[in-house]
């Protein structure tokens, strides 16, 4: 019986399941060749929630990301994790974009290549997996596990065989919600090798806790690789720390042959950045072991509290946590990973902070009960489905959804232009079009502020002090009002920037200081944004009713860029007709009229940002004519 191996997940699933993907690279690179050095199978560092996390919320280029790790990792193989069709975004993208990202990141460093679909629906699964057989990749089919009345031993094995059939090198039990049990993995285990016969990887969610028992009893079993984290990420929602299992198994026939010690040490400093970011350890309470209830898996969890908390709705959790199952079941039994735990979760967030169910719904969840994420496990709920649907077009069963995409690379590199420097750049815009914009825009201004800095050097003193933070923010001045150069002097110190081909800096002065800097106001809360809607001056007659936002995040006016408006003051709506989208926890919510009526007022601007309790719109129903004015 060979010994187990171990994959680390620390700096990928570790981190996104306790830490929401926030970890830097330059809290990764010290520790790197100490964890090059334990011997581990492979080092799980890339894709789920890193790609889009670093372009929006750390100011990181993924790729470069990946080549760093890489060359602090020259003796171990990289993995990355991929949602099938999905990549590493929350919707399809077509054969050529899959082929291309897939060979872009094994020559970038990536060598497994974990690909899942959501909905264990082969045909999202296929594009990936050819592209890694192309590249020479390592493909490790994985299996979304979970319980319901659908999903059954026999189930998994059919889609394990398919995995197989498409080149697998090795499958994986993806229990991302923690809900395997000892004895069903020794279960699983025992009929994966004796039918499918590929080398078995065990991914089990500490969650519940139960997940340190899934993997000795996998083991003996006859699994091949486990996933474990370094004890500073691992436990509650995470994986269970590498320390405890290679403890666990040192003498026995199961040995994983790693140093504890060397293990040890890595910990201590994983324990470090963790203190340094005031992160929270990995805990199960009483909510993650009734994960056999909600079935909510690790990642999804820190999210949802996460979202609840932006949507100043943290003291609601328990509700969601027993609305998540009913709509799972209502729309036929998804697995709860990405990107349908987002979508079922999203939904019950809905279903409770509006006291209304199923009245939002956003456009994702549309889209997969009318088929375009691929077959749903199970029968759905037809009261549900006609609400929802409507009049819009279902999925024939026999089409597959990626093929309805069918952008090319050609077009998408096309519309970034001359901002991408590399198919590396173009693949970034193709899969997150708004943020790889903002992030090559700001990084080619600053490769400019940079050189001009370097022109302007001869000029500044060693010791004087240049802010370049104040530099940058005279370039978008410069930029946005047509200057070709700023000149500030300050204390002695002269700052001039210059734009190219551009006047000298006399004639640019006056500009520059005429040219308005906007202040940026402070974030109204729900709060603020009740009470300036209830107090805005504005006297609008009683029986018109307002359209609030039912949640943080961005208004839209049209379906898409450069696209009409879904509706304009003046226009008739009929009731549950899209008003607008509101984007929100990564996802694109239609809001809806509540009845028929007239648009009388649209209150914001498109792209402006909302709080919970936003007005949007105020509508005068028909069928009521408004009060006449009261008499004194």
């Amino acid at each position: 019986m060979p010994r187990l191996q171990i994959m680390d997940t620390t700096i990928r699933d570790g981190q996104q399941s306790l830490w929401a993907t926030r970890m830097q690279i330059g809290d990764m690179l010290p520790i790197l060749p100490k964890m090059d050095r334990v011997g581990y199978w492979a080092i799980e560092a890339w894709g789920g929630a890193t790609f889009d996390t670093c372009l929006r919320f750390l100011d990181e280029n993924p790729w470069e990301r990946l080549r760093s790790i890489k060359a602090n990792t020259p003796n171990t193989p990289l993995a990355m994790l991929s949602r099938g069709q999905n990549l590493v975004g929350y919707k399809h993208y077509s054969r050529e974009i899959c082929n291309r990202f897939i060979k872009a990141a094994k020559r970038n460093g990536v060598h497994v290549f974990r690909v899942f679909d959501a909905l264990n629906d082969i045909r999202n699964v296929v594009d990936n997996a050819e592209a890694i057989k192309e590249c020479g990749g390592h493909f490790e089919g994985a299996i979304s596990y979970t319980m319901s009345p659908v999903h059954t031993l026999d189930s998994y094995l059919d889609y394990g065989q398919k995995l197989k059939d498409l080149g697998a090198d090795s499958i994986a039990i993806k229990d991302m919600a923690g809900m395997l049990t000892p004895y069903r993995t020794e279960r699983m285990v025992k009929a994966f090798n004796a039918e499918i016969g590929l080398p078995l990887h065990i991914h089990c969610h500490y969650v519940g806790g139960m997940a340190p028992a899934n993997i000795i009893k996998a083991a003996e079993a006859g699994a091949a690789i486990a996933d474990t984290a370094h004890a500073p990420l691992a436990f509650g929602n995470s994986h269970p720390a590498v320390e405890m299992i290679v403890a666990a198994l040192q003498e026995s026939r199961y040995d994983t042959g790693l140093d504890l010690d060397l293990l040890f040490e890595i910990a201590e400093y994983w324990e470090g950045v963790r203190k340094r970011g005031h992160y929270k350890r990995g805990v199960s309470s009483l909510t993650h072991m009734q994960v056999y209830s909600h079935q909510v898996p690790g990642g999804m969890m820190s999210n949802l509290v996460s979202q609840l908390e932006i949507q100043n709705a943290g003291d609601r959790l328990p509700e969601v946590m027993r609305e998540i199952p009913k709509v799972r079941a209502e729309v036929g039994y998804p697995p709860l990973v990405t990107p349908l735990s987002q979508i079922v979760g999203t939904q019950a967030v809905f279903n409770v902070l509006t006291g209304k169910r199923w009245s939002v719904v956003s456009k994702e969840m549309k889209d997969y009960i009318c088929g375009y994420y691929g077959k749903a496990p199970g029968r759905m709920d037809k009261d549900i489905v006609a609400k929802v649907v409507g009049n819009s077009e279902m999925l024939p069963p026999d089409v597959a959804p990626g093929s309805l995409v069918t952008t090319t690379y050609s077009q998408v590199e096309d519309e970034i232009g001359d901002l991408a420097k590399s198919e590396e750049d173009v693949l970034m815009y193709a899969l997150f079009p708004n943020e790889a914009r903002t992030f090559l825009s700001k990084h080619r201004t600053s490769e400019k502020v940079d050189f001009l800095m370097e022109q302007e050097s001869s000029s500044t003193k060693e010791d004087d002090y240049v802010d370049i933070n104040q530099i940058r923010e005279l370039v978008r001045v410069a930029e946005e009002s047509g200057v070709g150069e700023i000149v500030v002097e300050e204390e002695g110190t002269r700052i001039a920037v210059r734009m190219p081909g551009t006047l000298s800096s006399d004639a640019m002065v006056a500009a520059a200081a005429a040219a308005p800097v906007a202040a940026v106001a402070p974030a109204p809360t729900p709060e603020s944004a009740a009470a300036a809607a209830a107090d805005d001056g504005v006297d609008r007659p009683s029986n018109w009713y307002c359209v609030t936002a039912p949640m943080v995040g961005t208004f839209y006016a049209a379906p898409a860029p450069g696209e009409p408006p879904f509706v304009q003051v003046g226009d008739e709506v009929a009731a549950n007709q899209t008003l607008c989208i509101v984007e929100a926890m990564k996802l694109m919510n239609e809001i809806t009229a509540e009845e028929m009526g007239t648009v009388r007022e649209v209150c914001l601007e498109d792209a402006s940002p909302v709080e919970f309790g936003t007005p949007l719109f105020y509508i005068e129903p028909h069928g009521a004519p408004a009060p006449a004015p009261e008499t004194a």
